[in-house]
Formats: C-alpha cells, structure tokens, sequence
C-alpha cells in the first residue's frame, strides 16, 4: 500500500483526520512537564518518554503523528526521534516528520534518503520554491507521502507568497519583450498549487489522491478554499489549529464532498492540553486525549 491509500484507510476506520504534532519543548512551565525533565535528566529520555506516553494515550483516535524535526535536532536528540517514528508505527500510526528540506538536485537526494532510510517516516513536508528538479529525488520514493508548501500559517507568509507573479502563456522563454495581453498575474501561492497539481498529474491515484499533497495554514481558510480547487488529487496538511488561533469552521474547505481530502495539524493545543483544561501534568496523557476527542467531535461536523 502507498501512503495516501494507508491514510485514506485510516482516516475512515478511525473517523478522524487529527494529526498529532510532536514538537517537543522543555524551557517553560506548562511544557513537558517538570518531573519528566526532574527524572530522566536526558534529552533523548525526556522526549521519548513524553511523545510514547502521548502516543499511548491517543493512537486509536487518529491516523497520523507530524514530528517537527527541528525541534530534535535543537535538543540534539535524533535517537528519541527515530524511536519515535518506530514506536508510533507499532502502535497503528502514519508518520509526517516535518522537515521543509529541499535543494539542488543531489543535496535533496541525500535529504529524501535521510528521511525515508534513516529516519524512516512515511511521508515529509517540502519547500518546493526551489523547482521540480529538486523535488524529484523525493518521488522516486514512490510509495512515500510528500507535502509541498503552499500557503503557510505564519503570519509573514504573505511577505512573498502573496506577491503576484506574471505567469506567461504560450511565450518561449527566448522573449525579452511581450504584450501585456500575454500576461496573466496570479499570487504566488496560487502558482505554486498550480505546479503541484502539474508535478502529480501522473502518479498512482487512490480515490482520486495521490502521494503529492500541499501545505495550507488553517489560518487563512479563504485561501484554503481556492488552493482545494486546484489540487484537486492532493491532500492538504492543514496545520495552525488551536494554538495559532484556527478553528474547526477554517479547516472545512480543505475536504472534498465525501469529506476527504485534508489532515487538520495541532501540536502545542494537544501537547500541553493539560495546562489549559487544568489537568495536574502526570495526566498529560488525559488531557492530550480529551483535547482530540474534542477536535474529532468540532471537525468531522464540518467535514462530512
């Protein structure tokens, strides 16, 4: 089985497309908690603890987990990542690490096979502003997911991805001087799905979705509307719920009519849920649990 047709069959057995984000952080209260830090007095320990406790917690009520690896790699705990991703596998549990990588051709060779040989994660976000050529290395992993970004949830993203570009039509590269007629503006966002939707026209399709799917923040839901209709075979990681202030109404346009099409990503909102719904933090794992059934409930009510 592929990734999308393994996600597909997930999201629909466990009637939920909640993505847990692992993005470990240990400096401030109401973070991983105190006595984990106290009693282990190991990066790689702590985390590794903390994550397999979340994923014990929360394995049978979604399909898939995003590590953001910047996050281990600051803590300089590669081991607790790797043990990570084996132990949600083992427990049922797709994983998206969140690495962004992309470069010239063979330095996104060496990133693809970092992440699918060494790592071993089922799918990786992409910055796919560098070109075709260096997104390629990563579909040769056929059976692997890709997430291109598109529109991000941060607040400068509009900074350059909502700039327009002129894109030209049916004129050779070769043209210094062209008619306006010849040129149409588009947001950079926009040509970006475009180039998605070209780059996946051929791949393996289940249910109409293929490998190749597209990152667009919860946090701007209009443009989320426009990019659906473009990448019409790509699923959307949807991330900016909860703690970047998106709610379950901002994701309802990344699903299609039969409520496929999206995984909605929240990392810090389930992490540390217990400092917000009061839990003391031994229960962690309660809170976190609570937090998705809530989000289950709020999102599958605007998707199917």
């Amino acid at each position: 089985m592929i990734f999308i047709e393994k996600l597909i069959e997930m999201i629909r057995d466990k009637r939920s497309v909640v993505c847990l984000g692992l993005d470990p952080r240990m400096e401030q209260e109401g973070q991983i908690p105190r006595y984990l830090v106290d009693e282990f007095n190991d990066p790689n320990k702590i985390i590794l603890e903390f994550n397999k406790s979340l994923i014990e917690a929360t394995f049978d009520l979604i399909p898939i987990i995003k590590p953001q690896i910047a996050f281990y790699e600051k803590y300089d705990a590669s081991t607790a990542l790797k043990e990570t991703i084996k132990y949600a596998q083992k427990n049922d549990l797709l994983v998206l690490l969140d690495s962004k990588r992309n470069d010239i051709g063979s330095t996104s060779q060496a990133y693809a096979d970092s992440m699918f040989k060494v790592y071993g994660a089922d799918a990786c976000t992409l910055n796919g502003y560098l070109g075709i050529d260096c997104v390629s290395p990563f579909l040769e992993y056929k059976e692997k997911g890709l997430f291109v970004l598109v529109k991000t949830s941060n607040p400068s993203s509009g900074d350059f991805q909502n700039l327009f570009s002129a894109r030209l039509e049916d004129v050779p590269d070769t043209e210094h001087e062209i008619e306006m007629k010849s040129i149409k503006l588009e947001r950079n966002y926009i040509h970006m799905a475009r180039l998605v939707y070209h780059w996946g026209r051929d791949l393996p399709k289940i249910l109409d979705f293929h490998n190749l799917g597209v990152v667009v923040g919860a946090t701007y839901p209009n443009e989320l509307k426009v990019i659906r209709e473009i990448v019409k075979n790509s699923f959307v990681l949807i991330p900016g719920y909860g703690a970047q202030g998106a709610g379950a109404s901002d994701v309802k346009y990344g699903f299609n009519a039969k409520g496929l099409g999206g995984i909605v990503n929240s990392s810090r909102g389930i992490m540390f849920a217990y400092q917000n719904k009061k839990y003391p933090e031994e229960q962690f794992g309660k809170a976190a649990r609570e937090e998705i059934l809530e989000m289950n409930d709020l999102i599958n009510k605007e998707r199917v």
